[in-house]
């Protein structure tokens, strides 16, 4: 008898099993439409605590990989900024269950090719939507390979409080397990939450988030290549719920005394790569059609005695950082006394900071400080 029993449970248990399966099954075949509404509703109610932003969220787009179309199931050979605003956000219709969205697009081109003007452009778009009541946040869609310079250069000139996060993809829309979605449905989270307030411009990717002065690419092609070093992700996102654990000590954003309202342009800075027998005549070349220059110098910022005699005539401001990836440069390191360290930022970084000083007209005493406090 309790072997019939046994019998009779075991078979009401696969037939549950089978018909739970099979009614998923049938409902996702016969109407994908609804299939896409029913995950949206599940998401909303996954996020109880999150309800949407009150505000609207303000999208600049500027292209990159997350916009680019290739041979369909490829990661390599795509076109970039081949994709609209308006498709990025098509293919994400749970933002709408996030906030309100405005698309703009501000141009549609690898992110090799943004330029100063670039940059400028969307600053001033941000300060100026930044004043209206009804605009919670910014969120701006940018190639990876220059995002971390974008992201310190607003980082720098935006004059708001409210977030502004960069975000971007590894791999194009027509890829097999595209990144880009993911990453923008949680720039918005990012954008729309009060946790993101004052917090300086953001980066979001791959789950994680991470300030505007230690982002950087670290890989050529894994999704989670934007990282920040040995200094961290600063907060996650998951399942559109907002985590922020970290904050930034450097001044930005709304304490930054860049103003950048009257400038059509930033003075050119060249950035001059030091490797063993690497030519000190590049560095004149580089001082005659330069404002100032950044050397990424070897270890904690060192190069050549053929290099420390050039450097010793120049007559515009020299930075010195390091082609290393982690560490800081003090003022005990320099090798040269009319230089400045960079602290622990980037060529590329130490850059962006070289240009907008040289805008104030900043001494070396005054970069010293600039460094010190950026």
């Amino acid at each position: 008898m309790k072997k019939f029993i046994r019998m009779l449970l075991c078979a009401s248990l696969v037939a549950s099993l089978f018909g739970s399966s099979v009614n998923v099954n049938v409902s996702a075949k016969t109407n994908s439409k609804a299939a896409v509404k029913e995950n949206t509703v599940t998401t909303s109610i996954a996020r109880t605590s999150n309800k949407k932003a009150s505000g609207k969220v303000v999208v600049l787009a500027t292209g990159g990989t997350i916009a680019g179309v290739g041979e369909k199931g490829k990661t390599a050979g795509y076109k970039p900024g081949s994709l609209s605003a308006k498709d990025l956000l098509s293919a994400v219709p749970q933002l709408k269950d996030v906030a309100d969205i405005e698309a703009i697009q501000v141009c549609n081109v690898n992110s090799d090719d943004i330029t100063a003007e670039t940059w400028l452009t969307v600053a001033k778009k941000i300060n100026e939507l930044a004043s209206k009541s009804d605009v919670k946040g910014f969120v701006v869609t940018h190639g990876t390979d220059t995002m971390e310079e974008t992201a310190y250069f607003l980082n720098l000139v935006v004059k708001t409080d409210k977030p502004v996060v960069l975000t971007g993809s590894m791999r194009p829309s027509t890829s097999i397990s595209a990144d880009g979605p993911m990453n923008l449905y949680e720039s918005v989270c990012v954008a729309a939450s009060d946790k993101a307030v004052g917090q300086g411009v953001l980066t979001v990717f791959s789950d994680r988030i991470f300030s505007a002065r230690s982002v950087t690419k670290t890989s050529t092609y894994d999704v989670t290549a934007i990282s920040a070093g040995e200094m961290g992700a600063i907060g996650i996102v998951r399942d559109g719920a907002v985590f922020l654990y970290e904050g930034t000590s450097k001044k930005h954003t709304t304490k930054s005394e860049f103003d950048i309202e009257k400038l059509s342009n930033l003075p050119k800075v060249s950035i001059v790569y030091f490797s063993v027998d690497a030519d000190p005549a590049i560095l004149k070349y580089a001082a005659k059609r330069s404002k100032g220059i950044v050397i990424a110098g070897a270890g904690a910022g060192e190069f050549s005695e053929k290099w420390v005699k050039v450097i010793k005539g120049l007559k515009i401001p020299v930075v010195i950082s390091s082609r290393i990836d982690d560490g800081v440069i003090t003022k005990d390191n320099l090798l040269c006394k009319n230089t400045v360290a960079a602290n622990n930022l980037s060529p590329q970084k130490a850059a962006i900071l070289l240009r907008l000083a040289l805008t104030i007209n900043a001494d070396n005493s005054k970069l010293e400080s600039l460094y010190s406090e950026y």
